[in-house]
């Protein structure tokens, strides 16, 4: 496997690419081939502190520009992106290990969400309130909350930027992005382009570095006005926590665990589809993959078998010009955990129906075989945790009591998925699995669509009109007659 060198990229703060104060540096880990392929500035807490002001001062320009003059220099940053698609998505595929067609789905989220929130935006309504006793006339306005932070996750480096930035900027908002320092390459990148385009300065800002310096100076400082992020239920918690030197709103996409229910009247082959697809796309590394795979009875077999069969010829592989269908873990630690993860499931009965092991001729990075397992029980941590890996555990059921109360046992409540044709079974379904996201019969994403969980998988949402609602403050005005 060849890996390309990206070279040194630097922090981009108040529109400059600039090194680090500390002149730390960050090496960039290619997770098929465990070589190194760029070095990023690691920013530590005055880098922090010198985005903060920059962002501020960023918020008081931006805010007082039209919309329709944001809406034009979003616009010219989705040209640029575009032109620069290549280089880009060959960062995503070196830094993530990602697929060449998952790369796309990267540069895709994040130029739809720069065209699309000017115009979200746009279609936002003054809302007139009656006044009964004829005295006034009340109207709510919305404006900017003002700076922004983003924390992100490593799974989708740009897909991630462009939930937080489309918004951010088209309600007026700065923002200062903070990707995850396993796969920071093409965010940084993303800075060289906002340099190059002479992007008004300070309105966005770019470094990662240690939590304890860069994400708790930022999380407690009271410049912010808006936390978000896009990671753990752990991290989310942590930020939280940190937050209340000053009240801020706060939007979070956390941690999933989501049920994929399957009954025996059914689509069969689209079931079957689409529980390959969203559980071994991205290598499993998807908050809202099909993390518990429950089958009915009559069709429990019948589908294993089915499943296995698909499984088995997923191809591995990683670079540009490959086209495999499954890449490998972002970290050599997050591959051995599923290597834990079997073996607990193992001890507490589970069978391994295929995969488990490191594939042969892939021992130098983060590699194992897409991985299928029957006899899930629910006090296995395949059960429990987010697997977040190429794990497949496939539970039979028997009723519709017996699987809702097993596919809600989770404190977690992102997405969820079920198949059958039973409209009585949907109502109910629709109702009481605990889940800020049902998908029956089939699955869509889109930037136009709402991303948001309960319980413990977050606060607010991703994606839609509502995602502005994290960026803006409402005030009342009332006019007496």
């Amino acid at each position: 496997m060849k890996t390309q060198n990206f070279g040194y990229k630097k922090l981009y703060i108040n529109g400059e690419l600039v090194d680090s104060i500390n002149k730390k540096r960050i090496k960039v880990i290619c997770p098929a081939t465990g070589k190194a392929i760029a070095e990023i500035a690691e920013a530590g807490k005055e880098d922090a502190e010198k985005a903060l002001e920059s962002a501020q001062k960023g918020f008081k320009y931006w805010s007082k520009l039209t919309l329709s003059e944001r809406s034009s220099w979003m616009s010219k940053l989705r040209v640029a992106i575009l032109d620069k698609e290549a280089e880009l998505r060959s960062a995503i595929i070196h830094e993530m290990g990602k697929t060449y067609a998952g790369s796309y789905e990267d540069i895709e989220a994040l130029v739809n969400s720069l065209d699309w929130y000017p115009n979200a935006m746009k279609n936002l309504r003054e809302e007139q309130i009656p006044d009964y006793e004829n005295t006034h006339t009340h109207k709510m306005i919305q404006q900017p909350a003002g700076v922004a932070i983003a924390y992100l996750a490593w799974n989708f480096p740009l897909l991630n930027v462009g939930f937080k930035l489309g918004p951010a900027l088209a309600s007026g908002c700065s923002i200062i992005i903070k990707p995850s320092d396993l796969s920071p390459l093409s965010t940084y990148m993303l800075g060289e382009i906002l340099y190059d385009i002479n992007f008004p300065a300070g309105v966005v800002n770019i470094l990662t570095g240690p939590n304890s310096e860069v994400a708790t100076t930022m999380t407690k400082s009271k410049i912010p006005a808006i936390l978000t992020m896009i990671g753990s239920t752990a991290t989310g918690k942590k930020i939280i926590a940190d937050s209340t030197t000053s009240i801020k709103k706060l939007g979070m996409e956390l941690g999933g665990n989501a049920p994929f229910i399957i009954f025996d009247d059914a689509d069969f082959e689209k079931a079957l589809d689409l529980a390959i697809g969203l559980k071994f796309g991205n290598t499993g590394q998807i908050c809202v993959a099909a993390n518990r795979i429950f089958v009915h009875k009559n069709i429990h077999d019948k589908f294993l078998n089915a499943y296995i069969k698909r499984a088995s010829k997923l191809k591995l592989g990683f670079g540009v010009e490959e086209t495999p269908d499954m890449g490998p873990l972002i970290t050599r630690n997050d591959r051995d955990r599923m290597f834990d993860l079997i073996d607990d499931a193992i001890s507490k009965g589970a069978t391994i129906e295929y995969g488990g092991k490191i594939p042969k001729g892939l021992e130098n990075g983060n590699w194992i075989q897409p991985t299928v397992i029957s006899g899930m029980t629910t006090d296995m941590r395949l059960f429990t945790e987010e697997t977040f890996g190429p794990i497949a555990p496939i539970m039979s059921f028997d009723s519709d009591d017996e699987v809702l109360e097993m596919a809600n046992d989770t404190e977690y409540g992102l997405a969820s998925y079920i198949f059958t044709n039973n409209h009585q079974r949907i109502q109910r379904f629709t109702e009481d699995l605990q889940f800020g996201e049902i998908q029956i019969n089939g699955v869509k994403y889109s930037i136009y669509l709402p991303h948001g969980g309960i319980k413990n998988s977050g606060l607010g949402h991703d994606c839609s009109h509502l995602a502005l609602n994290n960026y803006l403050i409402k005030k009342r005005v009332s006019i007496a007659l």
